[in-house]
Parts: structure tokens; C-alpha cells; sequence
């Protein structure tokens, strides 16, 4: 039995978490957009729609892929041994019953199903801030505030079923898109396009990354304190127009040859759209929850879905090419963000027709990786180094 826990598939943490969130990702969306399209009802633990497809997109589908990538990173930043074996699949299992207990009816009061759900957070935190703490990782202590943050949103709507705290909880992730963002795409880029034979440098932007960040948490503030009104507006713009000017040294025109690249910087460039349009909501243009999923399926679907493809095959010791299924999914998940965002706005007639149909793109992108890249995550590098 302890042999499973010795297989490649628990030796990284990317391996479990990319495979579970980006099938829960394919699950939860298969699910919603059928609901919605009137195919079949959710399960009956589900009393609220709405809150479940918010809250699970969040803490379960996110923070999977967000889990995978921090367990992974924190090993290359402190040096130290990375979570895996047993350790990893415990921080699964306690994954996996947050999921189940949220949605599935199991007879459990409130307090206990909360419990449940928020104790990934904690543990995820202690496993982060062991090896950060040891080698005083000074410069990524941030993750434990933001996790800290989440495990109090994740508390908060499961306690209450208000929207504000699935408000706060998507401006921490946006936040971790940004910082983590701000380092790897310009990082990335520069790297290829010089790999390429095109003359690229990296642009020192150390004061607009941090005013990038305070500007969103600025923005996070004004969603609790100041929602819908002019206040909002400034916050949202003054951060748009940050990660804006932020983005013109990212050389994303350059890009578009290769698809591993160009969809980190359409992820990005989605979180900027999405600002904008956070700004709007403030003049009374439109409600958040009209705009949300230019931040949701474009930013955070656009960069997860290209991370971890991106991850899975660097950290295997495969070469960084994506194949043809892998482009059209980055091009798919455009689409579903397009769709989802826009057509309810220009045409909200269809709006069921929109839901349904970005539900279907969202679940076919998700499907090609599990597909394409589940065998990978499986199995060991085809050097022999270790998983």
C-alpha cells in the first residue's frame, strides 16, 4: 500500500494538485453550464447555485492549481525538499473533503462542514512555512498572508453565504496573479525570444510591481467598503492603469509565435480588461457580477490553464512545445472568457446561450489537458531524475 505514495505521481506537488484542479475544473463547469442549460439538477447538498459555483471555482478548482504551483516553487526558491509521498497525499485527502463536503448533502452541521472544507488552507500554509521560515525566505513570506486572507474568506462566506468575501478572495488570487505574474512573464519572455535569436531585455519595473500589487488591495478594500460607488471606480482604474503601463515592457507582441508564452501574457491582459471594467461598476455602468468573469474565465482561466501546461512539462524535463490540441485549447479559452464576459452584455437575451456555451469551451480546454497531460503527470522523467 505505502508503495502507491513512492510512485512519480506524489513525488512533485504540481502532479496531484494540476490533476484535481483541472479536473474539478472540468467537473464543476460540466456541471454549472448543465444546470443552467436546465439538463439536469445539482446535487443535493448544492442549496444555493450561484454561491457553490463561485465558492468551488475559488477555493476548490484555484486553489488546486495555485496549491501545485506554490508546493513546487517554494522547493526551487528554498532549496529544501519538496512536500510529496505521504505528505502530499495528505494535502489531497484534505482537498478532496472540502470538496465533497460542500457539495454533497452528508448530514453535517454548518460549523463542521466549514471546518472541513477551510482546514486545506492551514495545512497547505504550516507546509509552505516550514522551508520559508528555515532558509528565511523573506521575499515570499507574502503567500502566508495571502493564504492567511483566504482561510478567513473561505470561513467567512461558508458561515454567512454573503458574496463580499468570494469578493475579497478573488482579489488575493488576483493579487497573487499579479506578483508571481511580474516575475515570470518578463522573465519567460526575454528568455525565449532570446532562445529565438531576437534581441530582448528585461525591464527593472521594482516600483510599478509594488504599486501594482497596492493598487489591487486598494481595489480589494473598496469592494468590502466603497461597492458601487465613485471610490470603487478611482481604485479600479488607478490599478488598470498600472498594470497597463506595467505591461509595456513585457514585449507581448513578440510572443505570438509561441502559444506557451502568449497565453500567460492574454491572462494577463484580462486582469487588465477586467480592471477597467471593475471601473465601470463603480460609475453604475454595470453590476460586478456582469463583469467578474473577465477577471474569472479570462485572467485566472487563461493563466492557470497556460501555467500548468507550461509546469507540467518543464518540471517532467520535457521540451516547452505545446501541441496542436494544447493551441487550440489557448485559443478556446479566450473564447469561453469572450463569450462569458461580453455576449450577456451586448446581447443579454441569449444569455443562457452564452452560459452554455462558454460552459462547454471552459470544459473542453480542461478536458485536452487532462487528456494530453495527465500521462505526463503520471509518469517519471524521461532523464531518471527524480519526480
Amino acid at each position: 500500500m505505502l508503495s502507491i505514495f513512492k510512485l512519480p505521481f506524489f513525488g512533485r506537488g504540481f502532479r496531484p494538485f494540476f490533476f484535481l484542479g483541472a479536473l474539478y475544473g472540468v467537473f464543476n463547469i460540466a456541471i454549472w453550464g448543465g444546470f443552467y442549460a436546465g439538463m439536469f439538477s445539482l446535487p443535493e447538498g448544492i442549496s444555493d447555485p450561484i454561491f457553490w459555483h463561485a465558492h468551488e471555482m475559488i477555493f476548490g478548482y484555484t486553489l488546486a492549481i495555485v496549491a501545485g504551483f506554490l508546493l513546487t516553487a517554494v522547493a526551487n526558491w528554498t532549496g529544501g525538499a519538496p512536500a510529496r509521498q505521504i505528505h502530499l497525499a495528505l494535502l489531497c485527502v484534505l482537498w478532496l473533503l472540502g470538496r465533497c463536503v460542500v457539495t454533497f448533502n452528508v448530514g453535517f452541521p454548518l460549523w463542521i462542514v466549514s471546518t472541513l472544507e477551510s482546514i486545506f488552507i492551514p495545512a497547505l500554509a504550516a507546509t509552505l512555512a516550514i522551508p520559508l521560515i528555515r532558509s528565511w525566505n523573506k521575499r515570499n513570506f507574502v503567500f502566508l498572508g495571502i493564504l492567511s486572507i483566504l482561510f478567513i474568506c473561505d470561513v467567512w462566506s461558508l458561515n454567512t453565504g454573503e458574496k463580499t468575501p468570494l469578493y475579497i478572495a478573488l482579489m488575493m488570487i488576483l493579487i497573487m496573479v499579479s506578483l508571481i505574474g511580474g516575475r515570470i512573464i518578463p522573465a519567460f519572455t526575454v528568455a525565449a525570444l532570446r532562445r529565438s535569436g531576437i534581441s530582448a531585455f528585461q525591464t527593472d519595473q521594482t516600483k510599478t510591481d509594488i504599486a501594482a500589487l497596492i493598487s489591487l488591495a486598494v481595489t480589494a478594500l473598496c469592494l468590502i467598503f466603497a461597492q458601487g460607488t465613485v471610490i470603487l471606480s478611482v481604485a479600479a482604474f488607478a490599478s488598470f492603469l498600472i498594470h497597463a503601463v506595467r505591461m509595456r515592457h513585457y514585449h507581448s507582441l513578440k510572443t505570438l509565435s509561441d502559444p506557451l508564452l502568449w497565453v500567460l501574457h492574454a491572462g494577463y491582459l484580462w486582469l487588465v480588461v477586467g480592471l477597467f471594467l471593475m471601473g465601470l461598476t463603480g460609475l453604475g455602468l454595470f453590476e460586478i457580477p456582469m463583469v467578474i468573469h473577465a477577471m474569472t474565465a479570462g485572467c485566472i482561466g487563461s493563466m492557470t490553464l497556460g501555467m500548468i501546461c507550461r509546469v507540467t512539462l518543464g518540471h517532467t524535463g520535457r521540451d516547452l512545445v505545446a501541441t496542436r490540441m494544447t493551441k487550440i485549447s489557448f485559443i478556446l479559452i479566450q473564447c469561453a472568457a469572450a463569450i462569458r464576459t461580453f455576449g450577456p452584455l451586448v446581447l443579454p437575451i441569449y444569455t443562457l446561450e452564452w452560459i452554455v456555451t462558454s460552459s462547454v469551451l471552459w470544459t473542453f480546454c480542461f478536458a485536452v489537458y487532462l487528456v494530453i497531460y495527465t500521462p505526463i503527470l503520471m509518469s517519471g522523467r524521461p532523464d531518471g531524475h527524480e519526480a
